[in-house]
């Protein structure tokens, strides 16, 4: 072992150490896994039974508006709520084979929920490119507009 805990072959007694990464590749690899929606591919999909999941903060929802129907599960228990394994997951946390669509501010938080879902087994997690912002200017229902 060397001085900061580390084997010769990478490993620590905890396991392999990752090499560090920018989040931008990070992002580039999660999304690389996704089949990311268009803000009216999505609105098509939640209205055909997709589960709608707004993981933005409180402020950004009062300063912006909500889109209607959507789940807001805050992005810090994302996976503990939507895990059909969790004990903490919600009622429309059935079982893997539900289609969630996760919406954040401007669609990169997103990808890596997504991604971070897809782990857990849930194999039809994406995202909306662009985000709430992109849904918005889209012209789909917001609380903003009204609607």
């Amino acid at each position: 072992m060397s001085g900061d805990g580390t084997t010769s072959d990478g490993t620590t007694s905890d396991g392999p150490v990752s090499r560090p990464r920018p989040v931008d590749e990070v992002l580039e690899e999660a999304r690389g896994r996704l089949h990311r929606l268009e803000p009216a591919e999505a609105a098509a999909r939640v209205a055909a039974g997709a589960l709608l999941v707004d993981t933005r903060p409180v402020a950004q929802r009062q300063a912006d508006g909500e889109v209607p129907g959507a789940l807001v599960v805050e992005r810090n228990v994302l996976e503990w709520r939507l895990d059909p394994a969790s004990d903490a997951r919600l009622p429309q946390a059935t079982d893997h084979d539900v289609e969630v669509v996760v919406l954040c501010n401007e669609g990169y938080a997103s990808s890596l929920a997504a991604d971070s879902l897809r782990a857990l087994g849930l194999h039809r997690a994406t995202d909306v490119v662009g985000g709430y912002q992109a849904w918005a200017a889209a012209g789909l229902p917001t609380t903003r507009d009204g609607t």
